[in-house]
């Protein structure tokens, strides 16, 4: 057997349940934390025993993979670059619709704001993030609209109003209905400012939602999306697209520019190929969902525990008492810490995925209730 068919083997996935872990494994701290779905996994193999193919982006599977965007989201004419990561997704996109004097409106918690160490800044050239808060991690438009109401407009001495970013999912585990990313929209209208999207868990969203991913996107007025894949399956792949292609214009330059033109693109696009083949991306998001809604109604009936925010995708915030956070992490369940408003109260975020199995959800619902044998 030669090299080539000895790697082929190697990573040739195990397709059976035991590819998505150990019921016993109770790792509930991020999707993050989850593999990739055999479909995708797959997909990559098939694309390296391929042989080769032109790089850089000019090959098959990714002219497939913005055919198939096209396709999902109804819009015969967007414009999709895969890149890496999310912090590139989402830094990329928001240097195409800002100066680096603007400024780029977000929520306090929202990842460009706290988690991407700065890249919005970095590859904006300087932008300002400025956050304007709102219940479960949603910008509250009245409040947006007192900031834009401010007259800087043209003041030398401001930066200026550039772009809104919001997160769908949000941070907070809640969804934007498409009337709400609307009302957004007609702010960002009325000020000549451009609306991104963050799109992380947006397959997760649109299965609560039960909308179209058109109707939430591009139809409620969002310009550019930060489209994931990696929280949902692929093992690290996203997507820029732009439903104005004019706000496409400089992204090219900046992807190389910054360093995230991959020379053997196909291997990024086949993820997302294999993501959107069959709407998988939509049936991971449901499985995760589900999976979700099951640890919710499990644990909410349970004595002094409470919900932070209304469960509108994968993740649960839930204040619990000590005893049964400690009998769960007895148990091998690990899940991350969340602030909480009430002093003294102890609260944490769970967060399930394609691979969180129905085992594993009962398994912490039985400990948390002091159930366990």
């Amino acid at each position: 057997m030669n090299l080539q068919s000895d790697i082929a083997m190697d990573a040739r996935p195990d397709t059976s349940a035991a590819t998505h872990g150990d019921d016993n494994t109770l790792d509930f701290r991020s999707d993050n934390t989850a593999g990739a779905h055999p479909a995708i996994l797959e997909a990559v193999v098939d694309a390296y025993r391929t042989g080769p193919l032109s790089s850089y982006g000019d090959d098959p599977l990714t002219a497939r993979v913005v055919q198939r965007l096209r396709t999902a989201f109804g819009h015969e004419t967007l414009l999709a670059y895969p890149v890496a990561t999310g912090t590139a997704a989402n830094a990329l996109a928001l240097s195409c619709l800002t100066p680096p004097w603007g400024v780029i409106y977000c929520h306090p918690a929202a990842h460009v704001q706290v988690d991407e160490a700065g890249a919005p800044e970095l590859f904006s050239g300087g932008a300002k993030l400025q956050p304007v808060d709102g219940p479960a991690g949603k910008i509250d438009p009245d409040a947006l609209a007192a900031v834009l109401a401010q007259d800087v407009k043209g003041v030398v001495h401001h930066p200026q109003p550039a772009a809104i970013s919001i997160t769908q999912a949000t941070e907070c585990g809640a969804s934007y209905t498409p009337d709400e990313v609307r009302a957004l929209s007609a702010l960002a209208r009325r000020h000549g400012l451009a609306l991104h999207m963050d799109g992380a868990r947006l397959g997760n969203a649109l299965a609560h939602l039960g909308c179209t991913p058109a109707s939430v996107t591009w139809q409620a007025g969002v310009d550019v999306l930060s489209f994931g894949a990696t929280k949902n399956g692929a093992l690290g792949a996203e997507a820029v697209v732009f439903f104005d292609p004019a706000r496409a214009a400089e992204f090219e330059f900046r992807r190389k520019r910054g360093g995230h033109l991959f020379s053997k693109m196909r291997l990024l696009s086949a993820q997302l190929d294999a993501y959107l083949e069959n709407d998988l991306w939509l049936a991971n998001a449901r499985h995760a969902n589900d999976m979700a809604a099951r640890l919710e109604a499990g644990l909410s009936p349970l004595n002094s525990v409470r919900l932070l925010y209304p469960r509108q995708a994968n993740e649960l915030f839930v204040a619990l008492p000590d005893a049964i956070a400690e009998r769960l992490r007895a148990a091998g369940a690990k899940f991350y810490p969340w602030p909480s408003d009430r002093p003294g109260e102890h609260a944490w975020r769970f967060v399930t995925s394609f691979a969180t199995t129905p085992a594993q959800v009962a398994r912490v619902l039985a400990v948390a209730g002091g159930r366990d044998a």
